[in-house]
């Protein structure tokens, strides 16, 4: 839940029960929702004794509401989406993730105060408020976060322009404003007059640019060193490029104070009269001067109510960001991309792969490759091939031949049970590059670990995942019975997790040391007095696959061996582990053990293992744990909850894993799925 929650900040504070007259709110579930968190029954009806009437912002239906609270006397209260709202607008069917409730007025509305005003005026910020404040900007800023946050590719904009920001003809914050539509004229006029020799770029509202609605400067003939922008693009791309920014009630005039731009108002927005913009209208109820940080956090961190729909409960702002960023990443689509083919993905996967693309992408299966690569370059789609089932060199070819295509894979925090148990994953990773278990190319994970520019809230935020992870007791799968190991004394005990040997990440990523019997000879022979514990691959004791060491050899080598017990269990129980690509070694680092690396899985060569595998000269970075853990757990995967289907951070799956919700499906209804989702052209035109 926000730290401050509304209802302390109200006159009276809610007793129950919101009578409404629009039926927006009785269809939008969300709404209702998020409403009820804060206390809020919504209902209609005439109110009676503590009831308030709710109507939303200043749309003409509204008046129905106001009527029914003037005549009542019941309070009015006003409700609106929040600054940091969706992916795409409601009308394309995005529900909210913030929502403002104002008891005095509204925010866009200047003719009388509105509970935002108020805060702003009022409330002073501690040391803490201002810290958040700023790293909560810088946040925003990474994550190229507004109040839409559409998937568009970065725009190449040349710097020094001035930019004039459109709106849409008749909006309710314009009149809120105190302004109309000769006002936008003037702000243009002014901006010539104040700049000659600049560029001007007039930004066009993208309800304009979708046909749905008019912007104010429709139809002004533009001169010689002027344009409009007409492409989708993110605000933060043209903010961070502009000398200033003229605007008149546009939430985009905030978002270029936050960026730190000089400001021009033609209007009384909510952002203006408080010193950190150039005014027009003078506001006299607004008097005191105010920092960058203390508008963000009236504006940003008090005013709104935000909602965690994986959880579905109120949340904090930094949650709200990290949502939707997720969600972004999700949305976006492959530069330039009709479509998306998958190649070598099991039947049962497919109905669970398809939750794991953008909602606008079509998306088709293929088994065979030539097929496949056919429909790519035919139709200008991009090619996702599962990336153990096709050697490397594939991608190398197939881009050389100018298609587009890429590998996708498990993530690392995957599920609650094993893949041979039909359970579906909660991260997958899609990369353009290679992929992680192969050295011999770069990969799209290799890069973000060499970039290791991580700032500080990156690496904040990959220490509480670690330390989330390991209070938590997660690992990949998640399975395995309490571990009975008694630690003997005055012994070093080494853990050594037995592989698949058939697996792409040791057929790849090792050298001449390639077999469990390998792996358990090299480490007792540089361990002899170690006691030296084997776990096993489940999927070799079941004899599924190659990798069973004899048990001669095993007794010979090894001091216990384990088999149905928890991995974290057994990596807690020992002070090392010696290991060939495993991923039971990165979980191993997650908890501060030392690892030694006899191939070259991804987490090896940065300095973090001792290194005895084929050497990787591409790996010269020496990123820190944490800068590994944002790199491989934050920024490399994609997380679908398996409750809601909702793209999510990783925090969230974490959360999944250790209750146990990441559950497999029955097998024969996942392969109809999986049969459904390849049929897509019975139901897509």
């Amino acid at each position: 839940m926000n730290d401050d929650w509304w209802g302390a900040r109200l006159d009276q504070p809610p007793t129950g029960r919101l009578r409404v007259y629009s039926l927006g709110f009785l269809r939008q579930s969300r709404i209702r929702r998020v409403l009820g968190h804060a206390g809020l029954n919504v209902s209609t009806g005439w109110p009676g004794t503590g009831d308030r009437v709710g109507v939303w912002g200043q749309r003409p239906v509204s008046a129905r509401g106001k009527w029914v609270a003037g005549r009542t006397g019941a309070p009015l209260l006003t409700l609106e989406d929040g600054f940091l709202r969706s992916v795409y607008p409601g009308a394309l069917g995005d529900p909210p993730l913030s929502l403002v409730l104002d008891d005095l007025g509204i925010y866009f509305d200047a003719s009388t105060p509105s509970r935002l005003e108020t805060i702003l005026e009022e409330e002073t910020c501690s040391t803490t408020d201002l810290h958040r404040a700023r790293a909560g900007m810088a946040m925003l800023r990474a994550a190229r976060l507004s109040k839409y946050a559409p998937p568009v590719p970065p725009q190449e904009i040349a710097p020094g322009f001035v930019l004039v920001v459109d709106q849409t003809a008749g909006d309710a914050s314009i009149a809120g404003a105190g302004a109309g539509t000769n006002t936008f004229r003037r702000m243009l006029d002014a901006a010539r007059a104040e700049n000659p020799d600049k560029m001007i770029v007039i930004k066009t509202h993208p309800d304009v640019l979708a046909g749905k609605k008019t912007g104010c400067l429709d139809g002004v003939a533009l001169r010689p060193n002027e344009r409009k922008w007409h492409d989708p693009v993110n605000p933060w791309d043209l903010l961070e490029k502009a000398d200033s920014v003229h605007t008149v009630s546009s939430l985009m005039g905030y978002e270029a104070i936050l960026a730190g731009c000089r400001v021009r108002t033609f209007g009384a927005s909510f952002y203006a009269g408080w010193g950190l913009s150039e005014d027009e209208i003078e506001i006299p109820r607004r008097t005191r001067r105010l920092s960058r940080e203390d508008l963000f956090t009236g504006c940003h961190l008090r005013y709104p109510l935000y909602y965690d729909p994986i959880h579905d409960r109120l949340c904090r702002f930094e949650d709200t960001v990290r949502q939707l960023s997720a969600m972004v990443a999700h949305e976006t689509p492959e530069a330039d991309c009709k479509g998306e083919v998958f190649h070598q993905v099991r039947l049962w996967k497919r109905a669970s792969m398809r939750r794991f693309r953008p909602r606008r992408t079509p998306v088709t299966f293929s088994d065979d490759l030539s097929h496949a690569a056919d429909k790519t370059k035919a139709s200008k789609r991009h090619l996702w091939i599962w990336a153990s089932k096709v050697p490397t060199a594939t991608l190398a070819d197939l881009n050389a031949k100018g298609l587009s295509a890429g590998f996708v894979e498990d993530g690392f925090l995957r599920s609650v049970g094993l893949g041979a148990e039909l359970t579906h994953a909660a991260s997958l990773v899609f990369d353009r590059s290679g992929i992680y278990f192969d050295p011999a190319t770069p990969s799209d994970l290799e890069t973000l670990i060499t970039a290791a520019t991580n700032g500080a809230a990156d690496l904040s935020r990959a220490k509480a995942l670690r330390h989330a992870i390991v209070a938590a007791r997660v690992t990949k799968y998640n399975v395995g019975k309490p571990a009975q190991t008694i630690r003997p004394e005055g012994q070093r005990v080494i853990l050594v997790p037995g592989q698949v040997e058939d697996d792409a990440s040791i057929l790849r990523g090792c050298g001449d040391v390639r077999t469990n019997l390998g792996l358990l000879e090299a480490t007792r022979a540089a361990n002899p007095d170690a006691y030296l514990i084997y776990k096993p691959h489940p999927d070799v004791e079941a004899g599924l696959r190659a990798g069973n060491v004899p048990e001669t050899d095993l007794h010979r080598l090894t001091d216990e061996i384990v088999r149905s017990q928890s991995a974290v269990d057994l990596i807690e129980a020992a002070d090392a582990v010696w290991t060939l690509t495993s991923l039971m070694g990165f979980e191993a680092l997650l908890r501060g053990k030392p690892v030694t690396c006899l191939g070259t899985p991804f987490y090896a060569g940065w300095g973090l293992t001792e290194d005895l595998g084929p050497p990787c000269p591409r790996r010269a970075a020496r990123p820190g744990l944490d800068a590994l853990v944002w790199a491989a757990l934050i920024a490399y995967p994609r997380y679908v909850d398996p409750v809601t289907g909702l793209a999510c951070p990783a925090e969230a799956i974490v959360e999944r894993l250790a209750s146990g919700k990441a559950t497999p499906r029955a097998a024969g209804l996942s392969k109809l799925q999986g049969w459904f989702a390849s049929q897509s052209w019975l139901w897509r035109r």
